[in-house]
């Protein structure tokens, strides 16, 4: 199974130069744990609830690009879940986003991965029946 079927497409995204108070009012009313940071159509950073409780109390004077990650680990909209598995293992991150042809086209969060994962599960055990 490829990115392109799990991911969710045309994620909200924040500006490097934006506040840290924009992007925890962002992910609260959208219910989001991570932003990808984008300048000039290109993924420069990952933004996270960790990152925001580490600036707590200087959330609206503390700019996006002081707390984000970067560079940037990304999936290509053909990589396969196992393919993101891993790297999300390997890096010890909870979402990446997908990029295809230097932009980003969507995301794919852990919860994409275990939905993906019953699916194939469910399905494995119907045709067994």
């Amino acid at each position: 199974m490829e990115m392109i079927h799990i991911m969710t497409r045309h994620p909200e995204t924040i500006h490097p130069d934006d506040t840290l108070a924009k992007a925890k009012e962002m992910m609260e009313v959208a219910g989001f744990r991570r932003l990808p940071v984008v300048k000039d159509d290109e993924v420069v950073g990952m933004l996270t609830e960790r990152d925001l409780r580490s600036h707590l109390g200087y959330l609206e004077s503390t700019k996006v690009n002081v707390a984000m990650s970067s560079p940037v680990i990304s999936v290509g909209p053909n990589s396969t879940v196992q393919e993101a598995a891993r790297l999300m293992l390997r890096h010890k991150i909870g979402g990446l986003p997908v990029l295809g042809g230097g932009k980003l086209v969507g995301m794919v969060t852990t919860i994409d991965m275990l939905r993906a994962f019953l699916e194939v599960v469910e399905t494995f055990e119907k045709n067994r029946s």
